[in-house]
């Protein structure tokens, strides 16, 4: 696990000390950098990524960072089936997004998924700082995984024209231990599932590095050990809100035709602020072999709500609601997951606005990815 904190005395020590019983740290790590960035006027505070373990699957653990501060507490995702992932995108720093907030902390989760679109700081650095201490309540406990949006940009011209220089201080991802070479897109396992966190705002065209890199990470995939494979990128592929219609159309002819031969389970995307679920598709066409793609940027940023969607609803969606929320996704083991979308303005946190029973592809025996069947002829022959 990668614990992540901000001092503002550069002289801190870049330590976690760490044990299974409050106030016992037995075990202690400064594996790690520490970095800071400006940005025109603005200077960071040191920011500390310090790495502990190995630490045991679905287990509680206390720490404290520096070498002294309040202790923090955390449960490790579990090694096996079930596991829950809650997946929010679009988040911000507004009353909704606290709503959002308070609805996901009110059941419990082992690991949170967020599409792109943190802070909304838009180059107002100080955001970022206040965006970090309105999650910490809920960072501090579970893993935050998380890809980039628009808002994360952050280019100027001439002076900081490659962006993404906040996000990539203070938001590291374990993109490296994926072979990947950029903080921008990376993937993890966890308990039997892959997840792929690809870029909106880096190349993806078929020559680009992170076109390779998804091949090869795809090619990796051994569904005997991941039986799930999940994905998140920041600007949907299939759309029917007006809002960003068509953004994500270079993108899905670049990349889809991977991910459908590799029968990616299910696609999330943020960016359009509200939610939708679409069946199963492929090139604009419901196709039971392609995943389901949904929109799950409705976390409570503060540009509102995208309130207009095509009229009529084409086939392939089958629902749509522009509510503020977040989704929960239970696997419960290699063939059946459950998927449930709930509002924020229900009392009830258990209420479902909408659910799904989902059937893996690996249990498929009609949609076996590409290079499966055709180990199966060979077999056969």
């Amino acid at each position: 696990m990668r614990v992540t904190w901000i001092t503002s005395h550069k002289h801190e020590k870049s330590i976690v000390e760490y044990g299974t019983s409050p106030g016992n740290y037995d075990k202690s790590s400064t594996t790690g950098e520490r970095m800071s960035y400006r940005y025109f006027f603005y200077n960071s505070g040191v920011i500390h990524h310090i790495t502990i373990g190995p630490l045991g699957p679905n287990k509680t653990y206390y720490y404290r960072c520096g070498g002294n501060g309040p202790e923090f507490s955390f449960k490790t995702p579990p090694s096996t089936f079930p596991i829950e992932f809650a997946i929010v995108g679009d988040l911000g720093q507004t009353e909704w997004t606290a709503s959002t907030l308070e609805h996901i902390g009110a059941k419990d989760y082992d690991v949170l998924l967020l599409p792109g679109d943190l802070s909304y700081a838009d180059t107002q650095q100080p955001l970022w700082d206040s965006f970090g201490r309105l999650v910490e309540p809920y960072a501090s406990k579970r893993p935050w995984m998380v890809t980039h949006g628009n808002h994360e940009i952050e280019t100027f011209p001439i002076i900081y024209r490659h962006g993404f220089r906040a996000y990539n201080s203070r938001w590291l991802m374990p993109y490296q231990q994926s072979g990947s070479t950029s903080n921008l897109y990376y993937s993890f396992d966890v308990a039997g599932c892959h997840v792929i966190m690809l870029g909106s705002y880096v190349d993806f065209d078929a020559q680009s590095d992170q076109y390779t890199w998804l091949q090869g990470d795809l090619a990796k995939i051994d569904r005997g050990v991941t039986p799930w494979i999940f994905v998140l990128v920041h600007v949907p592929w299939y759309n029917t809100n007006l809002a960003h219609k068509g953004e994500g159309e270079s993108m899905r002819k670049s990349m889809e035709e991977l991910l459908y031969n590799a029968r990616v389970d299910v696609v999330f995307a943020g960016h359009v602020h509200a939610y939708e679920r679409f069946t199963r598709v492929y090139d604009n066409k419901a196709d039971q072999c392609g995943p389901i793609y949904m929109t799950i940027g409705d976390g409570g940023n503060r540009e509102g709500l995208a309130m207009i969607f095509e009229n009529p609803s084409p086939s392939i969606s089958m629902f749509r609601e522009a509510s503020f929320g977040h989704g929960r996704l239970k696997v419960y083991n290699e063939t059946h997951a459950h998927w449930s979308w709930h509002r924020n303005n229900e009392a009830n946190n258990t209420f479902m606005a909408d659910e799904l029973w989902l059937k893996s592809f690996a249990s498929s025996k009609s949609c076996l990815p590409h290079h499966e069947k055709f180990q199966e002829m060979k077999d056969e022959l």
